[in-house]
């Protein structure tokens, strides 16, 4: 399941089990496996009632939205992006995590600008503003730094990108993450962390770093598709 170089689009989302449903079983199987299909039946089955399963049902759906666009399924992720942003206004108007709601707006920016490059000049500040907010309000929220991470790493140098920016950004949130190693079994989101900087490394041309994340992530989960069958053989070719 490949990943083109859309500016912000990545599947990283969530911090807290409970917030999150990191520990979603049929969510983890379905992403290690490449199988969007399921995913998207569990997702569409979900009762999100109260904001926890709320917020829950965004993180589904924010992965949903980035392989709907990675595969040029542009009307589906349009359809789904609407969904998510009508369910993440009803938690910011509650004030109910309101670093993860911006980090999520941070996000959603990317996820347009992805659907239409155009926009790009004229929405990719705002972007920004959410992501810097979001750690300025919780400076534990690892998510916020990967949204750094992905604008530092996808910004042309000439506007302010940097490839070691962005590196420190993804460094730091999986250092915030692993502090809480109950969040990480089953957890979709750690393993998409891994991955993007894998292929991180990987873009800037440091191959051994790497394979070295390549044997964590699959140490981890043997199972990973991405990593496996995609991300590892590409990297052992340039060794």
């Amino acid at each position: 399941m490949e990943r083109k170089k859309y500016i912000l689009i990545a599947l990283f989302v969530s911090f807290c089990v409970s917030v999150f449903g990191q520990t979603n079983t049929e969510i983890y199987k379905a992403y290690i496996s490449g199988n969007m299909v399921a995913w998207k039946t569990h997702m569409n089955s979900y009762k999100a009632n109260t904001n926890e399963q709320k917020l829950n049902l965004i993180n589904y759906q924010y992965g949903y939205i980035a392989y709907c666009i990675d595969q040029d399924k542009d009307d589906e992720a349009e359809k789904y992006l609407a969904k998510a942003e009508i369910i993440l206004t009803e938690l910011e108007k509650k004030q109910y995590e309101i670093s993860m709601v911006n980090a999520y707006k941070s996000a959603f920016v990317g996820f347009k600008i992805g659907l239409s490059p155009y926009k790009a000049p004229f929405i990719g500040q705002e972007s920004l503003e959410f992501a810097k907010k979001s750690v300025t309000q919780d400076d534990t929220n690892y998510f916020g730094y990967v949204q750094l991470g992905n604008i530092a790493f996808y910004t042309p140098a000439m506007f302010g990108g940097s490839k070691a920016d962005a590196m420190k950004h993804y460094l730091k949130a999986l250092e915030l993450l692993e502090k809480n190693p109950p969040s990480l079994k089953n957890n979709w989101n750690y393993l998409n962390l891994l991955a993007t900087i894998i292929n991180a490394y990987y873009e800037i041309g440091k191959y051994e770093k790497a394979k070295q994340y390549c044997i964590k992530t699959l140490a981890i989960e043997p199972n990973f598709d991405w990593v496996k069958n995609v991300l590892y053989p590409k990297i052992k070719k340039n060794l």
